[in-house]
């Protein structure tokens, strides 16, 4: 059951009775006697002893923690509890309470202050904890002697020191308006004036301590803190306070430790070990310093160092702690919050004047000299034996130096100097008034006298104090507290081994002054850092560790293309589209823009060699132009060869188009000026061409007019006309889809390659279709007239030219098309120059070498003649030609790559109450609080007049039938022969009309009776009761049970479910039938937790009640991951504006489900809001109102149909009903409970005046028929708070007959001795209560665990919609913690309030899928987040992921990234198209060297295939083979020997094939000089055996090279991830680069002595002279091998495998066509020529 809210509750009319039993008394009924007496329920031995008191007018009293060590309390019941005394006596607190004393004497010798009235003092030690401190108050407020003597109660308090006993304190003290002054509570909680209004105190509130610690720890960056605190409300809440004013900042705590004074040593350890393995190097510490000096030895001890501790107030400047020399390394730079410090003229000297022979009542003193002198004062009343030497009289404080004398900085003390002086002033304030008041107002009581004074009074003038301290500071309270002002302390080092304090700063109010440079800290000069992870720099984001504080994260690196550009951010955003990460992932740059420029290596190099070949070809003009008439230039008309230069310089130029960044003019002039220079130089040469033809034939008899029809116009003509075809293709190409230039990033990484689109590929691959086209129309023409008789016959070097020519543009594409970027532009202008440089050097070099060297050749009759040519010519014009090949060849293997009565004997209630009450007679009587009435009158509080009684209103039919359950209960009992058989109950119930002074004033008369005065000799009244059943609410509960616990009176409540009252130390007579509400929130969060309810509101009662469900909640819900989405609070004082605001909340809040833990009363003026604003949402209801009859009414039920809620155990209770309907009021006053529900249930009254007033004349006749009336009253079949009430009268019956049941001899208590019915003590009924278990008529068990709570089972609720428009609640699960399945839910039964009738979704984030991960937006809940997908190569597989992992090395994300899959392996295979096609390839090049194999083997006789050692050419046809099948080892998935063989195996045959090529020439040449004279034997050195041995030399050293470089650094397969990502590159490392240039540049070599020497033989005599053949072999070999190495170094992956694959299969082709295809034709065509004359002789 909710609290009621405190602040309307301690609001009391009159000050409250003042009781014999608050100074310890009760009255115990004798029922064999007829004289009663009071005697004491506990002896507290020696507790109102300890302490100083002075008379005087008035009395002010005063409670100081000068003991701090309580004895461990005996709570099995089984004896008498004896309140000891505390020990440990602290010198300090001593001195507070000194101050006090010279204060008021102080303020006594006055003339200005309170003159003619005297000031008392009456001060008790309270050992600062309960129930010292709480028997303390009431024995100051009760005069404090052990009778009913009065010696002057006092009017105000100063102190407690303690937050958490100044709170119960005032929960006790408020409904009598006795004003406490507190000097160091300084908890936050303290500052509700609502709940709080009679305590003021002279320290600021926690909440600027705490403000100022987070404010430190924000300030030097501490974002991983601990916490250690006392476990009470000054530690609890203070560290509340930090949280709250940290939240945001980013500031968590490491660890959180508390510990309890009656188990210190175990729980320092436990602590101690915390600090020590925590990574948290700034430690925060609320406790009081002894406790502190405890932890810290215990640090001490264990060489823990390196601490930076953060001080509360309480410990901060502790001398105790500063001298001591063991604490020096562990407590150096300890950084503290202090209480202003502030001189008191007087008191050192008051102080040192002390002595106990002055003072011999002064127990404390005593302590004080034992302590300091280490002897015992000796008195009258010392015991005979010691434990200490007797004192010499001597010792005086005058010289001694300790912490009690130490006056230097006085804090705490100042404040207790304040609070002496704040009650002196509202004195003097309250007894100076006149009978007139200041403001004309007459005063209906006399004004105040020093003999009649009322706390009340003092309470209201407090408030008004105001006046100047001795330092001149202006003092006043704003609502209790005063301004917050402190000292910021920095413990240091000094040379004596000791510590002291310094002043490094000062807090006022929120503003925090730091003088940094003179802290010393715990790691030296250095600033301590203490984080969980470092903070994530630029170029990382935070990525929070799953179960960890948000402080404890790793930084993760952003990806390729994302940054993040602050510290800890959260995520890495995504460069824009053309923007990259830099390489520190801090900043988006522009991606490189890649193109081939003017500037990097490969662009100068190129445009080096365009320019160059350019400047040739002008060059090349100009010779030409300068022998313009002479025969060779004139040949075949000289305005071709101009026109052809021309175009071959267009050439080389527009080679400069493609470098330089794209622009719409470059790309679309490019293309078509590289296909125009292109077909106009191909046409010149084919016209060319067709002119030689055209010539020859001309020269035939009857072909004279060939040439008139071929003529110089029809010449250009040709030209033009087939240039205009290509300009057509252009000009329809860039008009329709012209290229352009493009920003190309479909390339991930960080560039973009600017490069031009083709437009059209159709358009592109015309042009360059159109060139090929006309390229190989010349080289066929060109072929055919390459034996054309002129000895200067063109044809031959234009077929030169267009083999050139078409093996680099065959080359060109698979190039082009593998080459990334600006490569494919560079093999483009690569192609252009080497087509280029090959068509200027074929066609212009022989010519220029005749004009330039050869002058004598530049003659028609040369040209036309036919001459002998002599063997040195063979050897001097191949000499320029190979200068030429050297040079064109150097050009274009340039360098492409570049990443508180007056009789003594009479005991006066204060005040007689009008309570509602029922009661009946028993022997035994057991007390009832009940709440009846839910409202109450509010009194006037100005204290001008006696406040009125408090009147109840607003009658509960609900309250009534728990009232009438526990009559009920007794009765039945009372009719049970086996439950206290001769024992007759009898009970007294009042209502407390839930306030909380109203349920004060209830429990004060149920135990110590409503008799307005009894004597110490005969004390009339009713017996007391022996135990208390109630309060419902727990704030009632919590101020009743702290009261009733001082005396072990049992107190079993039926509603108050605060999980703060568990506490055993603190509650210990407390017990209940509903279980907490730790467990009731834990039944809610299963709830939320199996419906998927992340994003939850809450709105709870600013009372115990609420705070603390809220608090459980908080804790909870994060368990599973929820978050509270808004919290809002139900104040007591209902504000209709906090109310709509609340309702706004809702409404704008994104969660669909609100749980609130409220009464009925505070919550219904926001469902009325609700309604009115219509909003609709799931509801989750605390047990307090989930069975509510209020709300279950058709104006709710389209709003609140669907709630679920949490319902304490339902039962049945037989004969109840029966029970409730045979009720009949009575005449008794003391019965006016049941008048009053009459009055209420037929709307009568019993008084007829009073009828005729408010009930239409209706009188009240006590016989009307309850049956007819209200069904609510009579309905049991929905018993929760009154079965709880059945079962609690039920624990208490059973209990009292376990100990009227004991046998003598076998009791629980002293001596074996058993508790008699006649003098039964309330603690031995404790004693009973605490192992209670039995079973009620409806099954269930009832027992009460350590705590005193009840088995934890609650019944799920849903409410439904009813015909009749009203709603009722139905079962629909059952939650129980004794179940293996705690929640037991029935789905099917739950109406929910939605179209969808499904449970809603209330989520502020849908969850994150598979392939995403959660990134917690920035200040909202962790339930608040965005769900990124994953980079690539990173994976989430789970739901929620938090982060997403990246892939293994050879693995990569899935398109949806929520699995890791192989990496595509790359690799040139079988399967696909290109491995098919070179597969395909491959073995019919095979094929057809096999098939020539075959031929040549069938006519191996035949002078074809012997001229030259046909050997040889078996050789070579075996190693073609091994050439095409080699290219097979090449394709297919790379393995270690595949690696190893594929280029042994193709070096290997390439050397086989080209050295017996070059053997072959080398007969060829040593043939023909043996034919003539001078070389007869040549032929001998030469011979058979020496082909083959240079054969197999030249092999070897190949094998050579293979063995070294396979022995050493051989080829392995590698799994290349360096070219694409999301792919594994499967390749062959080269292993050793040497190795295979040696191996290439080995082939290369002998293909170029090859080629030379073929070159050489090309014009031998004979008809069949095969060195022309290998001359074109060679030249298609080396040209294939040239174009590969670009090709193949700008290839990835398997494109690299495929161009080398093209290669050896081009190549191949080339030598066997080149070499076997003229011989084959004739084997096969012509074998009339396949005879050694034809071979050997001249024909024209």
């Amino acid at each position: 059951m909710p609290s009621s809210p405190s602040a309307l509750l301690l609001q009391a009319s009159a000050p409250l009775l003042l009781l014999l039993w608050l100074r310890g008394d009760a009255v115990v009924a004798d029922m064999a006697e007829q004289e009663q007496s009071c005697v004491r329920w506990d002896e507290p031995e020696g507790v109102d002893d300890r302490g100083l008191s002075q008379d005087g007018d008035v009395v002010i009293g005063g409670l100081f923690v000068v003991h701090n060590q309580p004895p461990i309390p005996d709570l099995s019941f089984t004896r008498k509890p004896v309140l000891k005394p505390c020990f440990g006596f602290q010198n300090e607190p001593y001195r507070w309470a000194q101050t006090m004393v010279f204060a008021v004497d102080e303020i006594n010798r006055s003339p200005h202050l309170l003159p003619g009235v005297r000031l008392g003092y009456q001060i008790l030690d309270n050992c600062s904890r309960y129930p010292w401190s709480v028997r303390a108050a009431m024995s100051l407020i009760s005069g404090g002697n052990h009778s009913c003597e009065s010696t002057g109660p006092v009017r105000v308090i100063v102190g407690d020191a303690s937050s958490t006993q100044t709170i119960m304190l005032s929960r006790i003290l408020s409904p009598l308006q006795v004003p406490l002054i507190s000097y160091q509570a300084s908890c936050a909680c303290l500052s509700n004036r609502l709940e709080f209004p009679n305590v003021f105190r002279t320290i600021p509130s926690d909440v600027y301590q705490a403000w100022t610690m987070a404010h430190l720890a924000e300030h030097y960056g501490w974002t991983w803190v601990g916490a250690v605190v006392v476990n009470n409300d000054y530690g609890l809440l203070a560290v509340q306070a930090f949280r709250e004013r940290a939240q945001g900042s980013g500031i968590c705590l490491a660890f959180f430790e508390t510990f309890d004074r009656e188990t210190l040593a175990q729980d320092m350890e436990r602590i101690a070990t915390t600090v020590q393995t925590s990574s948290a190097r700034v430690v925060l510490v609320f406790a009081w310093y002894t406790d502190v000096g405890a932890l810290l030895l215990e640090l001490a001890s264990r060489n823990v160092t390196g601490r930076q501790f953060l001080a509360s107030e309480a410990w901060s400047t502790s001398s105790y702690l500063l001298n001591d020399p063991a604490l020096r390394a562990i407590a150096s730079g300890v950084l503290g919050v202090a209480i202003r410090s502030a001189p008191i003229p007087g008191l050192e000297a008051h102080l040192r004047k002390l002595h106990p022979s002055q003072h011999p009542r002064d127990a404390l003193l005593r302590d004080l000299w034992r302590e300091e002198f280490g002897c015992e004062p000796v008195s009258a009343s010392s015991p005979d034996s010691l434990s200490l030497p007797p004192c010499s009289g001597t010792e005086s404080l005058e010289g001694v130096q300790s912490t009690f004398t130490d006056t230097a900085y006085l804090r705490v003390t100042y404040n207790v100097y304040l609070a002496v002086y704040a009650a002196a002033h509202a004195f003097h304030s309250l007894l100076e008034c006149s009978p007139v008041g200041d403001s004309g107002m007459n005063r209906s009581q006399p004004c105040s006298s020093q003999y009649n004074i009322s706390a009340a009074e003092v309470l209201q003038h407090l408030g008004q104090v105001n006046f100047t301290t001795q330092i001149e500071e202006n003092f006043f309270f704003q609502g209790g507290d005063i301004p917050a002002v402190y000292d910021l302390v920095n413990w240091q080092a000094t040379p004596g081994g000791v510590l002291k304090y310094s002043t490094v700063g000062r807090v006022e109010g929120s503003k925090l002054h730091m003088e940094e440079s003179a802290i010393w800290w715990a790691t030296g000069s250095q600033v301590p850092v203490s984080v969980c992870s470092e903070p994530c720099p630029p170029g990382t984001r935070k990525a929070r560790r799953k179960g960890e504080p948000i402080c404890c994260f790793d930084c993760l690196p952003c990806a390729d293309g994302e940054i993040s550009n602050k510290t800890d951010s959260l995520t890495c955003s995504q460069c824009p589209l053309e923007f990259w990460s830099n390489d520190q992932k801090n900043m988006c740059v522009p991606l490189t823009v890649e193109f081939l420029s003017f500037t990097d290596a490969m662009g100068i190099t190129l445009t080096t060699v365009a320019v160059s070949g350019a400047v040739m070809t002008a060059a090349v003009a100009v010779v030409f132009v300068y022998n313009r008439h002479t025969p060779i230039v004139k040949a075949n008309n000289s305005e071709l060869s101009f026109m052809l230069l021309m175009s071959l310089k267009l050439c080389f130029l527009c080679s400069l188009l493609f470098m330089g960044q794209p622009t719409d003019w470059s790309c679309r002039i490019q293309q078509a000026a590289f296909g125009i220079s292109f077909v106009l130089s191909i046409s010149c040469i084919l016209v060319k061409t067709i002119v030689v033809l055209a010539v020859f034939r001309s020269a035939r008899p009857g072909s004279d007019s060939v040439m008139k029809w071929f003529g110089p116009g029809q010449q250009r003509g040709s030209v033009l006309l087939f240039t205009c075809v290509q300009v057509v293709i252009c000009a329809v190409w860039l008009s329709i889809t012209p290229p352009q230039p493009h920003r190309n990033v479909g390339l991930k990484g960080s560039k973009i390659i600017l490069e031009c689109t083709l437009g059209s590929v159709e358009g592109f691959a015309t042009l360059l279709g159109y060139i090929g086209l006309l390229a190989a129309i010349c080289f066929m023409l060109a072929f055919l007239a390459r034996k054309l008789p002129d000895n200067f016959n063109e044809a031959k070097f234009i077929t030169f030219s267009m083999l050139i020519f078409c093996a680099v543009w065959i080359t060109f594409v698979p190039a082009y098309v593998s080459s990334p970027g600006k490569y494919a532009i560079a093999v483009e202008i690569f192609a252009i120059l080497s087509s280029s440089f090959g068509l200027l050097l074929c066609i212009f070099a022989p010519k220029c070498f005749i004009i330039l060297i050869q002058p004598h050749k530049n003659t028609k009759k040369f040209l036309m003649g036919k001459t002998e040519k002599n063997s040195a010519d063979m050897w001097v014009s191949p000499s320029l030609s190979l200068l030429a090949l050297t040079v064109s060849m150097t050009a274009l293997l340039s360098p492409t790559l570049t990443s508180s009565t007056d009789s003594p004997d009479i005991c006066q209630l204060r005040e007689q109450f009008s309570l509602t009450g029922m009661h009946q007679d028993g022997d035994v009587i057991i007390g009832g609080l009940f709440e009846v009435h839910m409202l109450a009158s509010q009194p006037e509080l100005s204290y001008r007049s006696k406040p009125k009684q408090i009147w109840c209103q607003d009658f509960t039919l609900y309250g009534l039938k728990t009232v009438m359950a526990m009559a009920f209960a007794v009765e039945e009992i009372n009719r049970n022969p086996n439950l206290l058989p001769t024992v007759k109950l009898g009970y007294r119930m009042f209502d407390n009309c839930m306030r909380l002074d109203v349920a004060f004033r209830a429990a004060m008369a149920l135990v110590s009776g409503t008799n307005k005065y009894s004597s110490t000799q005969n004390c009339s009244g009713l017996p007391p009761v022996l135990g208390i059943v109630g309060d419902p609410m727990s704030s009632n509960s919590i101020a009743i049970s702290s009261v009733l616990g001082l005396f072990r009176v049992p107190m079993v409540s039926f509603y108050a479910t605060c999980s703060c009252l568990s506490d055993r130390q603190q509650y210990p007579s407390f017990f209940r039938t509903i279980p907490s509400d730790a467990f009731q929130v834990g039944a809610i969060m299963q709830i939320l937790k199996h419906f998927g309810w992340t994003w939850v509101g809450l709105i709870y009662n600013d009372d115990a009640y609420g705070r603390h469900a809220a608090q459980d909640f908080y804790k909870d819900i994060t368990t599973f991951g929820g978050c509270v989405a808004f919290s809002e609070i139900l104040h007591k004082d209902i504000d209709m504006a906090r109310i709509r605001k609340i309702v706004r909340v809702i409404q704008n809040s994104t969660s669909r489900v609100i749980v609130v833990f409220s009464s009925g009363s505070l919550l219904m003026p926001l469902v009325n809001e609700v309604v009115r604003q219509n909003v609709i949402r799931q509801w989750i209801a605390s047990e307090s109102w989930s069975t509510s009859s209020t709300f279950l009414i058709p104006r709710l039920l389209p709003f609140f149909r669907g709630t679920l809620g949490i319902a304490i155990r339902r039962g049945e209770i037989d004969g109840l009903q029966e029970f409730l309907l045979s009720v009949r009021p009575d005449n008794d006053t003391k019965n006016n409970m049941v008048r009053r529900f009459w009055q209420e249930m037929f709307s009568c009254r019993f008084d007829p005046e009073e009828a005729l007033a408010v009930a239409e004349g209706k009188v009240c006749t006590g016989q009307e028929d309850l049956s007819k009336a209200d069904m609510a009253y009579s309905d049991v079949s929905d018993l929760r708070p009154s079965y709880n009430v059945y079962k609690a009268v039920y624990a208490l019956a059973h209990s009292l007959h376990n100990l009227v049941s004991c046998v003598p001899g076998q009791g629980p208590f002293k001596g074996n001795n058993c508790a008699s019915l006649h003098d039964m003590q309330p603690w031995q009924l404790l004693h009973y209560l605490q192992v209670v278990n039995f079973t009620t008529g409806y099954g269930d068990q009832v027992s009460f665990d350590k705590n005193g709570d009840a088995l934890p089972i609650y019944d799920i609720l849903n409410w439904h919609g009813m015909p009749d428009g009203t709603m009722r609640t139905r079962e629909v699960g059952v939650v129980d913690k004794s179940r293996s399945t705690v929640l037991s839910l029935d789905e099917d039964r739950i109406f929910w309030n939605f179209e969808s009738k499904k449970p809603p979704r209330s989520v502020c984030s849908e969850p994150c899928l598979p392939g995403t991960r959660k990134a917690t937006r920035k200040g909202l809940p962790v339930c608040c987040f965005d769900c990124l997908p994953c980079a690539d190569g990173e994976i989430s597989n789970t739901t929620d992921s938090l982060e997403c992992f990246r892939c293994p090395k050879e693995f990569w994300s899935s398109p949806e990234k929520d699995r890791c899959v192989p990496k595509e392996v790359e690799f040139l295979s079988y399967e696909e198209a290109l491995g098919i096609s070179l597969t395909t390839v491959s073995i019919f090049g095979a094929c057809i060297a096999a098939v020539v194999l075959g031929i040549f083997v069938h006519h191996r006789h035949t002078p074809v295939v012997r001229a030259n050692n046909s050997e040889l050419s078996f050789l070579i046809l075996l190693s073609l083979k091994l050439c095409f099948l080699c290219a097979l080892l090449f394709i297919g998935q790379p393995r270690t020997w595949t690696c190893q063989l594929r280029h042994a195996a193709f070096g290997i045959s390439f050397v086989l094939c080209v050295s017996s090529i070059l053997v072959k020439t080398m007969v060829v040449i040593a043939i023909f000089k043996a034919s003539r004279p001078e070389g007869q034997g040549a032929m001998k050195w030469f011979g058979v055996a020496q082909q083959r041995g240079t054969v197999f030399i030249l092999t070897s050293l190949q094998v050579a090279i293979c063995v070294i470089w396979l022995s050493t650094a051989s080829p392995t397969p590698h799994k290349n991830t360096h070219y694409q990502s999301s792919k594994i590159v499967f390749e062959c490392a080269v292993g050793s680069v040497a190795g295979f240039a040696t191996l290439l540049g080995y082939i290369g070599l002998l293909a170029a002595i090859s080629f030379l020497i073929a070159f050489l033989a090309r014009n031998l005599p004979d008809t069949f002279n095969e060195a022309k053949f290998i001359t074109f072999s060679m030249l298609i070999f080396c040209a294939v091998w040239i174009a590969f190495v670009p090709a193949y170094v700008s290839s990835p992956g398997k494109y690299a495998d495929a161009v080398e694959i093209f290669a050896i299969l081009a190549s191949s082709f080339g030598l066997l066509m080149a070499i076997f295809v003229p011989k084959c034709y004739i084997i096969l065509l012509h074998p009339e020529r396949n005879t050694k004359k034809a071979l050997m002789g001249r024909t024209s």
